[in-house]
């Protein structure tokens, strides 16, 4: 079941953790938010508490808060209306109609889909007669207070992620794979010095090692250099000399590529785990979020630099394939996806691409640099470009997705 439920368990948290954010920020900041969707398009469910409706709609691609702007028409569109009441709307709207069935505002419907009983005549529009007042309107904010709410969705992700990777940490203990030899490769150091299955390697010149990794750290920049192993074989002690071959590699999180060290000599499959303190597990979950945060924006330059192919991009059916494989594998790997995907959606939110976060950011700081406002026309032709990227990218991975899946299926 947990296998199944996994991709809605991964990308809804993530999506729902991030649009809190912006939510959250803009309550505090004192901005009208009528609306908090996860999904777009018909809603499945919907319920309103206080001032806000909440709304699981039927497409979960991704989720938004609708918060009240004086200019932003083109986005009320997409995100379920704007603020304005109907034209020609009276002071009471409570007018009912000859059958009394049917709730009007003069001769406008009170609101698109909206069933007499949710009409409010004490709320402000567009559950109600009332007018946003002017202080709640996005733009009626400071530039650092609409930076704050744009920033938060991103910010919260950060978070999910940082307390998901603690959490594992504390929880299961940190992973290592203990530097036991499984196997050698043929034509390689290891095998030429007599390195056998299941040998244990203790000390590289004298330097204690423990896991393959400190083994691999012991061996990369000694390439070309004889190298002393001690190493437990069968409970006895043995040492034998090897020379690492230098051979190139890449670096995962910032794609660059070196020659180091190399023996052939592949490590066993068994994992160890150290228990640690909350202190050190918060201290390790730090450093691993800003590890993945690392390895996503190093992904996105060499996209930008031609040096990653578009076709290794995935979507919607990609999160849900890796996320039951992950729930298949166990909880572990599922918090960890669910880590690595929460960076991944709050980086991605940060390209200056103008419907995302760092689009918006960016038009507010040349907005405030500027000292006025782009007009209504130049920022319909941004939105649109915006709308066209996004919509193109999704063709994208969608394509990449549809592709995969068949050959998953025909290979």
């Amino acid at each position: 079941m947990l296998a199944w439920l996994a991709p809605v368990i991964v990308f809804g948290l993530v999506i729902f953790v991030h649009e809190l954010g912006h939510f959250l920020a803009a309550k505090a900041m004192g901005v009208y938010a009528p609306r908090f969707s996860i999904g777009f398009g018909p809603a499945l469910w919907r319920r309103r508490w206080g001032e806000t409706e909440y709304v699981l709609a039927a497409l979960p691609l991704g989720g938004y808060v609708r918060m009240a702007s004086r200019e932003d028409e083109s986005m009320a569109l997409i995100e379920g209306g704007g603020e304005k009441p109907p034209p020609g709307a009276p002071e009471d709207p409570t007018t009912l109609g000859g059958s009394g069935s049917e709730l009007r505002m003069g001769k406008e419907e009170i609101a698109a889909g909206m069933r007499p009983e949710e009409w409010d005549p004490e709320a402000l529009v567009p559950f109600g007669p009332k007018p946003v007042p002017e202080e709640r309107y996005f733009e009626s904010k400071t530039l650092p207070a609409r930076l704050l709410i744009l920033i938060a969705g991103v910010a919260m992700n950060v978070v999910l992620a940082l307390v998901v990777t603690t959490g594992t940490f504390a929880w299961y203990g940190v992973p290592y794979r203990p530097a036991v030899v499984d196997s050698v490769l043929a034509d390689m150091p290891a095998a030429r010095a007599g390195l056998q299955q299941g040998d244990s390697i203790t000390r590289v010149d004298g330097r204690d090692v423990r896991t393959f990794e400190q083994l691999v750290e012991a061996v990369g920049p000694a390439a070309g250099r004889s190298l002393r192993l001690d190493i437990v074989r069968g409970g006895a002690p043995v040492t034998i000399s090897v020379t690492p071959e230098p051979m190139e590699v890449m670096n995962p999180l910032t794609g660059e590529e070196r020659m180091e060290g190399r023996i052939g000599a592949v490590p066993t499959d068994r994992i160890g785990r150290d228990r640690v303190p909350l202190g050190e597990a918060t201290v390790l979950g730090w450093n691993g979020t800003w590890r993945m945060a690392g390895a996503v924006v190093t992904v996105l330059r060499r996209l930008v630099t031609g040096r990653e192919s578009v076709e290794n991009l995935g979507g919607p059916v990609a999160i849900a394939r890796v996320s039951v494989a992950a729930a298949q594998t166990g909880l572990e790997n599922l918090l960890a996806l669910l880590a690595f995907l929460s960076v991944n959606i709050g980086i991605f939110n940060l390209l200056p691409i103008p419907i995302l976060d760092g689009g918006q950011i960016l038009i507010n700081v040349l907005e405030a640099a500027k000292g006025s406002a782009f007009s209504p026309r130049t920022k319909e032709y941004v939105l649109r470009a915006g709308i066209a990227f996004i919509l193109l990218l999704f063709v994208v991975v969608m394509f990449n997705d549809i592709r995969s899946l068949l050959q998953s299926i025909f290979a």
